[in-house]
């Protein structure tokens, strides 16, 4: 399935936003669909200095406040030239990269929201309060938008080296199954090795009702391992049918790997394990997954995955 690939990528002056610049150079598909929007939120001189100007005892201090609100504006120009210029040496047409200097309106999150409304496909955003739990910014746009961005994928990038190889967490839902044909749209024909990876949680860890154990394709007569085996049967199902819509969009059969594990008590913990012990750098997962049927509320699972597997990008779909 062929998609539009119009990305917003926010870049915020720092260092570590030309990182998220180099990532979608290096790992992007470069094709004639593709069209890069670099989008700064520029808060410039803060309104409650504003609301002073008529005061003629801060006449002086407003003017510098102004100059520097000029020229910390040229140096955010200057910024956004250079990141353009790292997607154009990467291969990128200069053509489909455009730079959007946007002036605080609502908020910084705010703003990068209405903009997402704009026809995007994907937001790609650098990590910033998005470590491990003990380390995060409850206030931080990074969490404020996946938190509330919830109408398009949210691409996060982590330090792990951009390597065409992409771990596809899948769980059956709805929103998994979106994640699946919008990787398979996104990333077909362009040489990406995939691992199509479940986990099964074990079930002697979590409490399951009758109509949750129907769910799972098992009676109340049969035994933990024997309900397992039946939910993993289900699963290679799935994997069949999810190979073939990524053949399908090009993906070279022969780099289509699958694997489930079970018995596990944290699947947003194996899924990080997985992408370790594998060599990806690149994590995809539903917002929301099945509630009761599978166990563990995948929105959940993919917020983890966010914030465990911190050193990886992470797209949550």
């Amino acid at each position: 399935m062929m998609i539009e690939k119009k990305l917003l990528v926010l870049v915020d002056g720092s260092e570590r936003a030309i990182q998220t610049v180099n990532y979608v150079k290096a790992f992007m598909p470069v094709d004639k669909n593709t069209r890069i929007v670099l989008f700064h939120v520029f808060s410039g001189l803060p309104e409650a200095y504003r609301d002073l100007e008529t005061h003629p005892n801060c006449a002086i201090a407003l003017e510098k406040l102004k100059n520097q609100e000029t020229e910390q504006q040229k140096k955010i120009m200057a910024y956004l030239e250079q990141a353009k210029k790292i997607l154009i040496t990467g291969g990128f047409p200069e053509e489909s990269v455009e730079i959007k200097f946007h002036p605080l309106t609502k908020g910084v999150a705010r703003d990068i929201i209405d903009e997402a409304r704009n026809g995007y496909s994907a937001v790609v955003l650098r990590r910033r309060g998005m470590g491990a739990l003990k380390r995060i910014i409850l206030g931080s746009v990074a969490v404020k938008l996946l938190q509330s961005l919830n109408f398009i994928p949210l691409i996060f990038v982590g330090p792990a080296p951009p390597v065409k190889k992409i771990l596809l967490a899948v769980d059956g839902s709805p929103s998994s199954m979106k994640a699946i044909e919008f990787t398979a749209g996104f990333l077909g024909g362009h040489d990406y090795e995939a691992c199509i990876f479940h986990a099964i949680p074990g079930l002697g860890a979590i409490h399951f009702d009758l109509t949750e154990v129907h769910q799972l394709g098992c009676s109340e007569a049969e035994t933990p391992d024997t309900c397992i085996e039946a939910f993993k049967l289900k699963v290679v199902q799935r994997f069949q049918d999810i190979k073939k819509g990524l053949i399908a969009s090009g993906f070279d059969a022969g780099k289509i790997s699958e694997k489930i594990i079970t018995g596990v008590i944290s699947r947003s913990e194996a899924i990080v394990k997985e992408a370790e012990a594998g060599g990806y750098g690149t994590i995809v997962v539903g917002r929301r997954g099945l509630s009761k049927v599978e166990a563990f509320f995948m929105g959940r699972v993919g917020h983890k995955v966010v914030y465990g597997g911190n050193q990886f990008t992470v797209w949550v779909v």
